[in-house]
């Protein structure tokens, strides 16, 4: 039976959650007029939650001997 998921899986996925806390904290961090609260956090969550974590799910390795189909 296969794994689900793969390293590179949980690799992208802890990468992810590194981002979510670092812009959490980032957002946190200062008065609301911070230039970190106001451009870095945001980018930092909107790479976290729309790029890296369904990268992390979605992503699939190719097996060298998987020709289904072919």
């Amino acid at each position: 039976m296969d794994k689900l998921y793969s390293k590179t899986n949980y690799i992208i996925l802890g990468l992810g959650f590194v981002l979510l806390v670092a812009g959490y904290l980032a957002l946190s961090r200062g008065p609301a007029e911070n230039a970190l609260s106001l451009s870095v956090a945001p980018v930092l969550l909107v790479v976290a939650y729309c790029i890296l974590l369904p990268i992390a799910i979605i992503w699939r390795t190719k097996n060298k001997g998987d020709n289904q189909g072919v």
